[in-house]
């Protein structure tokens, strides 16, 4: 292995090494060769464990290829290239905001050799000081991928500014807490250092709570602020409907390449949180991540189909296979085994995948039933999924994993002969994320609301927000009214019937909008006649000035 250049010269690691041998006449030779093999090995063990952190970092941005077809799959074709956009200013403000602040709060400072606890980190702003830059970047992310989790919450309806400034408020700030308190040896849920909570702390191998819970629980409180898409659970007047109504999806194949793009990289998401693979039985650790992952995946998708074949055949007498059910239960699985893929046997990761799978299917009816408007269904897939494999660890974490994976073990899951203890831990876990993320994000999404950032023109958003903000999207007709052009040129009769058309074209979009601006309108006349003074937030994306009247 060559690992350094000397005048145009590549250099062993055993010539570096030899190199950096101190020159001490009475050391045995017995003690030069130990000192060459331990240099050789560490350095050789340095270089693997960066090659796999790098590996596995490059999975999980992948990531964001995978959010970017789901979320594209399940919008309407008027509002693909924002969502895209949404998706690539995911990774940009994540990038800016991880470097800046994000990782001086979330890791700066950490020393396993002090015992003091902090809320958050003080030191290493803008990368100064970091000398692990590998680490940062599995970090960072991490970091997106909490954030991206929202994109498709609020599909077709927001606008571009308030999700540039959420996405470097989450990266920034917000997530880099959660990540200090959890993961962070000076974190005051973190299971590792001096003075763990009540003797134990918070056990989350790859961010079930850290990254999952967070993102899901951010996405609850944005959809809720920012209301339901317009015609989905209210009509044009504000009332409520008996059946809401579907949006599907432009795209099934799209939403599920993003489904395999996500599981493809949740191997890189998991295994790389062990962050190291040349240590002391870590291949074996490795391996039963990878093993669990995959068996949680497959049972909570096959649970998620079936229950929801059982519950329509019950409804409608008829039952069907829902694509939809099943691909989200498969993530809903990924999400549940991302806390404890380390730490519990295989046959525990099945349990915890097919729990997933019913709980997806219930969160799921239950966000319908109270009106609450998740495109993409990240919600019961990221929010509750994550809380329940927060505390599958405290139900399933085997004694034999859990030393095998941190070198101690300070209590188990109940099911497996624990005192408790851990699944209480887990408990205040999954109660502090939810706490600080609505303490937080609550009042930033009101304060985006009141400005006028956060949703988009009731106009805008019924003609499709790529034809507000991006370059528009040609139709069919267009297309072939530009073929013609180039056909017919120098044909002058053939060129007065296609300006004929684009006239025309052009006379009915503007007669299409006067007809939207005149019904939003007569809208929101309605809404002021009524006398019922206050709107809820549900009703208020039907108002023709609701978060809209601002734009960017």
């Amino acid at each position: 292995m060559f690992i350094t250049r000397n005048h145009n010269t590549y250099m062993s690691v055993y010539e570096v090494c030899r190199d950096l041998q101190p020159d001490d006449s009475t050391a045995s030779q017995e003690d030069q060769v130990a000192f060459l093999l331990q240099c050789v090995g560490n350095s050789n063990g340095h270089s693997i464990d960066t090659f796999f952190l790098l590996y596995a970092s490059c999975l999980v941005f992948l990531m964001q290829a995978g959010f970017a077809m789901l979320c594209a799959g399940c919008v309407q074709f008027k509002n693909v290239q924002n969502t895209m956009l949404k998706n690539l200013l995911d990774a940009c403000g994540a990038a800016l905001g991880f470097y800046s602040v994000g990782y001086a709060f979330a890791y700066g400072g950490s020393d396993y050799s002090d015992p003091k606890k902090t809320f958050i980190g003080t030191e290493n702003f803008f990368l100064i000081g970091v000398e692990d830059l590998t680490f940062w970047l599995f970090q960072f992310a991490f970091a997106a991928t909490s954030a991206t989790i929202v994109a498709g919450t609020l599909a077709e309806r927001c606008q571009m500014a308030a999700y540039l400034c959420y996405s470097i408020a989450v990266t920034g700030f917000l997530y880099p807490v959660v990540c200090h308190a959890v993961w962070s040896p000076q974190g005051f849920l973190n299971a590792y250092n001096h003075d763990p909570l009540w003797g134990v702390g918070v056990v989350d191998f790859a961010g079930s709570s850290v990254v999952h819970l967070t993102g899901g629980t951010t996405a609850l409180i944005a959809t809720y602020a920012l209301g339901p898409r317009r015609g989905r659970f209210y009509d044009h007047r504000g009332k409520p409907l008996e059946t809401p109504v579907e949006f599907p999806g432009h795209s099934a194949a799209l939403r599920m390449l993003g489904a395999f793009i996500l599981w493809f990289g949740w191997y890189g998401f998991n295994t790389g949180s062990a962050l190291s693979i040349t240590g002391p039985n870590q291949h074996n650790v490795i391996s039963l991540v990878a093993v669990n992952t995959t068996l949680s995946a497959a049972s909570a998708c096959v649970s998620a189909l079936v229950a929801h074949y059982y519950l329509d055949e019950k409804k409608t007498g008829e039952g069907s296979f829902s694509l939809s059910s099943a691909m989200n239960g498969c993530l809903g699985g990924l999400v549940s085994i991302t806390g404890g893929c380390g730490l519990v046997e295989p046959w525990a990761a099945v349990i915890t995948g097919c729990v997933a799978g019913l709980l997806y299917l219930a969160t799921s009816k239950l966000l319908i039933r109270l009106r609450i408007d998740d495109a993409v269904d990240a919600i019961p897939v990221h929010m509750t999924n994550g809380a329940w494999g927060t505390l599958s660890v405290g139900l399933f974490a085997s004694a034999d994993r859990i030393k095998l994976a941190f070198g101690a073990t300070n209590d188990t899951g109940v099911l497996m002969g624990g005192s408790g203890t851990l699944l209480g831990c887990q408990i205040v876990g999954i109660l502090f994320v939810i706490g600080w993320v609505t303490f937080v994000m609550f009042p930033f999404f009101y304060l985006l609301n009141y400005l006028g950032w956060l949703r988009s023109a009731p106009v805008d958003e019924v003609e499709g927000l790529d034809s507000r903000y991006h370059d528009k999207v040609r139709r069919p007709s267009t297309d072939l009214v530009h073929a013609m052009s180039m056909y017919g040129h120098g044909n002058e009769r053939l060129r007065q019937n296609i300006h004929t058309f684009e006239e025309s074209e052009q006379q009915s979009e503007n007669a299409r909008r006067f007809t939207v601006d005149s019904r939003l309108r007569r809208s929101t006349d309605t809404f002021e006649e009524s006398g019922r003074g206050q709107l809820t937030p549900n009703e208020q994306c039907f108002t023709a000035d609701s978060g809209g009247g601002s734009h960017n």
